[in-house]
Formats: C-alpha cells, structure tokens, sequence
C-alpha cells in the first residue's frame, strides 16, 4: 500500500449496515463483552448457582434484545453479532489461558439458537456468514469486539506478577494481533492500530504497564509486532497509531489552555 493510497484511503461500504447500524454493532459487541466477562468472574469464582441463573439471565436480555429487531433479517443479524463476540472472547481466552473450554459460555451459546425454527435457523446461519464476507460488512462491531478483546488481554498480561504467565498471554496477543492482519488484509492493520492507540493512551492517562514486568512485556508485544509483519502492515500501522496518540495529546493541550 502506497502512501497516496493511505491517505486517501477510504474504507468500503458496510453491506449490513442497513440491517444493523453502527450504533447496534457497537450495542453487540459490548453485550457479548459484558455477558462473557461475567460468566467468566463466576466461573472463576466457582459459584455454581450464580453462573448458572447468569446463564439464564443473559439470555433472556439477549433473545429480548434480538427481538427488538425491526424485521427478520435485522433479528436473525443481531443474533449472529451477539453470538460471534461471545464466541470470539470465549476463543481468545481460551488460547489467552490454555483452557480447553468455558462450559458456561458453551452453555449460553446452544441457548440462544435452541428453539429456532428452520426459518430462524437459516436466517442466523446466512447472517452469521455475512458478517465475514467482506471486511468492510459490520466494520463497527469489529473495530469494537477486537479493540476490547485485545485490551483485555492486555490488562490482564500486565498485570501479571509471574513472567512466565505474562509471556504465554503476550504471545497469544501478538499471534492474535498478527493473524488478524492477515485475515483482513486491507482493513485489519487499522483495527490493530486502533487497539495499539488504545493501549499507548491508557499508558499516559492511567499510568498503566508500571511494573518492570509490566514494561517489558508491553515493549515486547510492540517489538513482536514489528518483528512478525512485514513492513508495508508494520509501518503505516504505528504510524496510524501514534497520530492517534498525537492527536489526543493535542487536543489536551488546547483544552488546558
């Protein structure tokens, strides 16, 4: 990719948007961050009866949720969100931690399609394709559901107290991190970029990766990065990153005086 075609990039047309705005992908991806991320606390916690009534909770704001849609493509689409952000966290996690399974969201997953009809059944199957498609098609709900799986992953490697856990998570992240610019070669630098960002500014806002530990695998990830893609991904991706950076840092400064 050239320099004139970085700058005058435009991303494609989101197919499904129609469907499901942005504003509703966006909605998905942190119902499916929100409903994995409590399983896992109880699942964690090994608190039987609670994970379970979560179970039965989160499923029932979900099927209301996807119910909510205006008709049945929109329905069948919001269900295919909603469950490939489940399934997504869970898979992440899962290679994050070496587990084989979280039975939890397993359960929550065969909850959701239980009870479809054929017609439902295969609206949800065509839906879920779609959304892998093309890149462009529910563009919102990736750039969410990657920039807070990773982000997740990120605060959980630094703050690990034991090197050799920090580095099984660093090396998931970054082998996520790659693979997903190479699953979506023209868009899935920017959504890495976009986590990256995120990252440098939690470090300046929040004073995140302040161990040595911390350091040192937050340095790694980023020299991983640069070491496993090649440079027409590494170089734009970065410098995307850090005008991010820059750009929140001087919008700062202008507020301050």
């Amino acid at each position: 990719m050239s320099e004139d075609s970085r700058g005058s990039f435009m991303p494609p047309v989101d197919r499904l948007a129609g469907a499901a705005p942005a504003e509703v992908q966006r909605l998905a991806a942190r119902m499916a961050q929100d409903a994995f991320t409590q399983l896992f606390r109880l699942t964690l916690e090994r608190d039987g009866p609670a994970l379970q009534g979560a179970v039965v909770e989160i499923a029932r704001l979900s099927r209301n949720w996807v119910q909510a849609g205006a008709d049945d493509e929109a329905r069948a689409l919001r269900l295919a969100l909603l469950l490939s952000g489940i399934d997504q966290w869970g898979l992440a996690w899962c290679q994050a931690f070496r587990l084989s399974a979280i039975p939890s969201v397993s359960e929550l997953l065969g909850s959701l399609r239980t009870g479809l009809d054929a017609k439902a059944d295969a609206g949800y199957e065509r839906a879920f394709a779609a959304i892998d498609a093309a890149e462009g098609d529910a563009i919102d709900f990736k750039m969410d559901l990657r920039r807070n799986i990773h982000l997740g992953l990120w605060h959980a490697m630094i703050a690990c107290e034991d090197r050799a856990e920090a580095e099984t998570i660093l090396a998931a992240l970054g082998g996520m991190m790659v693979a997903l610019t190479q699953k979506m070669p023209l868009l899935g630098w920017r959504l890495v970029a976009d986590a990256l960002a995120h990252i440098q500014l939690r470090c300046l806002t929040e004073a995140a990766a302040s161990t040595e530990l911390a350091r040192d695998v937050n340095a790694a990830l980023f020299t991983a990065l640069r070491q496993n893609l090649p440079r027409e991904t590494s170089e734009p991706m970065f410098a995307h990153a850090n005008q991010v950076v820059i750009a929140w840092q001087q919008a700062r400064r202008a507020g301050l005086n």
